[in-house]
């Protein structure tokens, strides 16, 4: 997926954002415990929202061309950088970021700054997880919708356009960096708006942030420091990977399934979003969890189904935190009784229209 390409030192210490560690997942098994872009009107420059940006005149791209630009970016050879995530809510999370590409090879490893103790390697899909507390180590696969900007192929790109509109704000800088600033607006009220400053030599995204309809800031993601061309080892990383030793090794099994085969229909689907995966996880007993995953191109939506005696005591109702959204219900049908949840970082209509037009097949 990273393209090789040289920069000048000098340049500015720099990097591309790719939220590839699976924050969808991540937020949704955390609301799941406790129960991881509508069209703004009028012309708005970047400081009405806080942005520190510069306004620009008429766009000069495509919502693809943009889209396509910030996703070539991210093939960086180098970076190591500090993330951080906030939230209006007033959450807050951080993480070290080390990233290396050789060829077609990315490895990159992820620690956690704040809560739990946590390290994460990725070579390419491949995702190790290191809990040291625990002495756990899981083994797993990166799956679509991790990524930001969650790009579909190029043949997929242009209902990504028929849904976003987009909005050149001008220039900012982020971690040191100048950096071009683009608005992506919805055309409709089932899906938030982005605003993301990338490097504007590179396209490097270093910052993007989640807009409600009325624009404001629901989520933050931004490097606050960053250096590209940094000294980063790819050899330490794959040791990383192969030093187990001492940890418990529990691999992730999954299965690709689709939601006929599991007896699930969805009457309709959002406009703009579709169906993009679907796995089954073994629960306790004979007992499985379904995961299905469903994009418009760049938001991404996840519907969870199980067995209501699987459930760890959920909860139906919504929850949120920052730009995600979690809505769980409960599902009675001849065959049992099941809960729904559904994630995604979208408003929560979004969500209500997914849940409301799934059910089993009689």
């Amino acid at each position: 997926m990273f393209r090789r390409t040289t920069l000048p030192a000098s340049a500015c210490q720099r990097r591309g954002g790719a939220r590839w560690w699976g924050r969808d997942l991540c937020r949704a098994a955390l609301l799941w415990c406790v129960g991881g872009l509508l069209t703004l009107a009028g012309a708005q420059n970047v400081g009405q929202f806080g942005g520190g940006g510069v306004p620009a005149g008429p766009p000069q791209r495509s919502v693809t061309e943009w889209l396509a630009r910030l996703q070539q970016a991210s093939r960086v050879p180098s970076y190591v950088g500090t993330f951080v995530v906030s939230s209006a809510s007033g959450a807050l999370s951080s993480s070290r970021i080390w990233h290396v590409c050789e060829g077609d090879v990315q490895l990159e490893r992820v620690d956690t700054l704040t809560g739990t103790p946590r390290s994460t390697v990725r070579r390419n899909d491949t995702v190790m997880t290191f809990l040291p507390d625990a002495r756990v180590v899981t083994l797993d696969q990166r799956q679509q919708g991790a990524v930001f900007p969650n790009l579909l192929s190029p043949a997929a790109g242009q209902p990504v356009a028929d849904f976003y509109d987009v909005r050149e704000l001008g220039r900012g800088r982020v971690a040191g960096c100048d950096a071009d600033i683009v608005q992506l607006l919805p055309r409709d009220a089932w899906r938030f708006g982005y605003r993301i400053w990338s490097e504007n030599r590179t396209g490097l995204v270093l910052k993007t942030q989640t807009l409600d309809a009325q624009g404001r800031v629901l989520e933050q993601a931004a490097f606050s420091e960053l250096q590209l061309d940094a000294p980063v080892q790819a050899e330490q990383l794959r040791q990383m990977m192969a030093s187990t030793q001492g940890y418990r090794l529990v691999q992730a099994e999954q299965a690709r399934t689709t939601p006929q085969a599991e007896g699930w229909q969805l009457s309709a689907v959002v406009p703009g979003f579709e169906a993009r995966n679907c796995y089954r996880r073994p629960l306790s007993g004979t007992a499985s969890l379904v995961q299905c995953i469903f994009s418009d191109g760049l938001a991404t939506v996840s519907l969870f189904m199980q067995p209501l005696e699987a459930a760890q005591h959920p909860r139906e109702g919504a929850a949120s935190m920052g730009a995600t959204q979690a809505l769980t219900r409960r599902v009675a049908d001849r065959s049992g009784h099941w809960w729904i949840t559904a994630v995604g970082e979208v408003p929560s209509a979004t969500l209500q229209a997914f849940v409301q037009g799934l059910a089993r097949i009689p």
